[in-house]
């Protein structure tokens, strides 16, 4: 079996990362190569630095798949003069595309905070900012018997009946509907001014709310009726197993102990792992987030966990979310937090294209900018 396509690859990887689930001010997706290229090797990093890219088109990869966007500021321009723009041509006379999953990798289910669960060993129970289902319809329409099973399938395949993995879904009950034609009607059954009675099914099926069009223009050009009768009910949306962050349990352990673990668990960075809070409290009930995380400070506090493993906590908010009764915090290197999707991502493509010879490796640069560090000193003797 031959190698995939980078084409057949980004299916593979919207499937996991679906680019709808990314902020609105994200940049995620193909930045550069040709989708009808052929795939043999990937190099999974969270940023495409020099050092990545240059590494990457040493070990011959056709494809770095990386979480931080090289671009996600608005750009004019990627003339080789400029650092950025000078890795795109990189990477494009290397032959070497360039893709990124950034909050839409965050937000998949699994996604980034899975990973760094994972890693700390916290059951997952779900997100902490669920996304809601995507909007749907209960549509509505009664038919005479003869004509039920045309409506339904023009309702079908204008895209209604989907539920999950399952398609053509419908449920049905028969009653008995009524209708008076008055002067100008020309009813398909029955007379003008004649009460009429007969027999209708009812059929309801489910439809996504931007097929909402299609399914009532199919339905009504399938249906016998002059003016058939249905309904449009929006369905209230209900939370998904998608979403930022994630909340789960761990064995019981304290505050110190669980710092301790997760400093372990990540790799190593001169920012090190930090904590907040009582080192002898109890932690049952865990929250994480990779990435910068203290937009998320109310969420995890309402949820009442224990502990919120994060990065890039910045002092007033992680000052004023701890006086205000919120649980400890445990702040880490934003690359170390994000770093195990990597894993992840290398998981979803190995099961995808290993048999077709495909190989896909994390690259083992740190890409954390910070270098040095220090204690400072003891201001109390100073």
């Amino acid at each position: 079996m031959t190698a995939p396509t980078l084409a057949e690859v980004i299916a593979t990887l919207d499937a996991a990362y679906p680019p709808h689930l990314a902020e609105s001010w994200d940049s995620v997706g193909l930045v550069c190569g040709d989708p009808a290229d052929v795939v043999e090797r990937v190099v999974v990093a969270v940023d495409a630095t020099a050092e990545v890219v240059d590494d990457a088109i040493a070990s011959g990869a056709d494809l770095l798949l990386v979480h931080h966007p090289l671009l996600l500021r608005g750009v004019d321009t990627v003339s080789a003069a400029t650092p950025k723009g000078a890795l795109v041509h990189r990477l494009i006379r290397a032959g070497c595309a360039l893709f990124t999953a950034h909050t839409n990798a965050d937000s998949a289910d699994p996604g980034v905070s899975d990973a760094l669960a994972a890693v700390l060993g916290v059951e997952v129970e779900g997100p902490i900012e669920p996304i809601p289902s995507d909007p749907v319809d209960k549509i509505v329409v009664y038919v005479p018997p003869g004509d039920a099973e045309p409506v339904r399938r023009a309702m079908f395949d204008a895209g209604a009946g989907a539920l999950g993995e399952y398609r053509d879904c419908s449920w049905e009950v028969t009653g008995t509907g009524q209708f008076l034609p008055e002067s100008g009607a020309r009813p398909a059954v029955g007379e003008v001014g004649v009460l009429e009675r007969l027999a209708e099914i009812r059929i309801e099926v489910v439809a996504p709310r931007r097929a909402r069009g299609a399914v009532v223009a199919a339905m009504r050009g399938a249906h016998p009726y002059e003016e058939m009768a249905f309904g449009v009910f929006e369905q209230a949306g209900v939370p998904t197993a998608r979403g930022l962050g994630r909340v789960g349990t761990v064995g019981e352990t304290t505050l110190r102990e669980f710092t301790e673990r997760v400093s372990r668990a990540l790799p190593r960075t001169t920012w090190g792992v930090r904590a907040a809070g009582d080192p002898d409290a109890p932690v049952r009930r865990v929250a994480v987030s990779g990435g910068a995380g203290d937009s998320l400070l109310g969420a995890v506090t309402r949820l009442g966990v224990d502990v919120f493993v994060t990065a890039d906590l910045r002092h007033h908010p992680a000052d004023e979310h701890l006086r205000a009764g919120g649980p400890a915090l445990i702040d880490v290197a934003h690359w170390a937090s994000e770093q195990p999707w990597c894993g992840q991502a290398k998981d979803v493509l190995d099961r995808a294209f290993a048999d077709r010879g495909t190989t896909c490796t994390i690259s083992a640069l740190r890409t954390d900018p910070w270098t040095l560090g220090g204690h400072g000193c003891d201001t109390d003797s100073a």
